[in-house]
């Protein structure tokens, strides 16, 4: 078993720090939030007051932070401190040019790195049931397997330094545009006087279908797993499908890539943001459809 340093406990972090705790690995584990801190302990982790004692004899570094800015001061603050031979996973969501940038400074160190963000939401983590999405050498790739394993359902290399958040941005873009547009048919559906089941029953087996309509449908009491059923509480809040959204767009813009759709998208989510819903399930867009749809 290993010695893993795990920097950022919070709705993601901390389950999967456990995942890794339950899986025997000595967990050492730094955040900022004290009540964070609190529950990781409570949950078997070995916590600590700041990330350079994190990474002290680690054999793995996982980063999990709210964005690129956080995660280079993270590298710039603590890559001093960590032994040759450590591996430097980022569980991150960020803009691919930071992520990149970590990579560049992990080398710089003489150090293996990874930016492996992932898929899942918050269940996913619970559950050790998350898919990671992975960039970097195959060497790092390989080493990376027995921290991610007790984490993951599936851990798919994706190619070089920062092909992983590519993925990431690429997936949720196809995942919000899948989500806003059964929302919007829904709404259409109900002010046409369609029953919410009958379009259910035909397109969740016709050419509709998605993820979206069949595990985290925007209705409520279609299928058992949507957030729907549970007042929208979130799975992947809306506030994160926003900033994953904005970190499309930029790439896009950066690359020249025409994502009119993805663009649509994230005004459609920031909109459903100013309103107030930023804390609810993503899905729970649906309810912004229905307002601007009586407007």
């Amino acid at each position: 078993m290993a010695v893993i340093g795990f920097i950022g406990l919070g709705h993601m972090g901390g389950p999967m720090s456990t995942n890794l705790v339950n899986a025997g690995h000595t967990v050492r584990g730094f955040d900022l939030m004290p009540e964070v801190i609190e529950r990781a302990a409570a949950n078997g982790v070995t916590t600590v007051d700041s990330a350079a004692e994190v990474v002290t004899g680690a054999d793995a570094v996982i980063t999990m932070l709210p964005g690129g800015k956080q995660l280079l001061d993270c590298y710039d603050g603590m890559l001093g401190s960590v032994a040759p031979g450590t591996l430097l996973v980022d569980s991150s969501t960020v803009d691919v040019a930071d992520s990149r940038r970590a990579h560049e400074l992990a080398a710089a160190a003489g150090l293996d790195a990874i930016d492996a963000p992932v898929s899942g939401g918050t269940a996913g983590a619970e559950a050790g049931t998350l898919t990671f999405m992975v960039g970097g050498s195959e060497r790092a790739y390989q080493a990376a397997q027995p921290f991610l394993e007790p984490m993951a359902r599936k851990v798919i290399h994706c190619g070089g330094d920062g092909n992983g958040q590519v993925t990431k941005m690429c997936n949720n873009l196809m995942l919000a545009a899948a989500m806003l547009g059964t929302a919007e048919a829904f709404v259409l559906g109900e002010k046409l006087g369609l029953p919410h089941q009958a379009l259910y029953d035909v397109t969740s087996v016709s050419t509709g279908q998605s993820w979206s309509l069949t595990t985290n449908c925007p209705v409520p009491g279609m299928v058992e797993t949507s957030r729907a059923n549970h007042d929208y509480e979130p799975g992947f809040a809306a506030s994160l499908m926003l900033k994953d959204l904005n970190l499309a767009v930029s790439a896009a813009e950066q690359s020249g890539t025409d994502t009119e759709v993805g663009r649509l998208a994230a005004r459609i989510y920031d909109r459903f943001n100013s309103e107030g819903g930023g804390g609810y399930d993503f899905s729970a867009v649906i309810e912004s459809v229905r307002r601007h749809s009586e407007s």
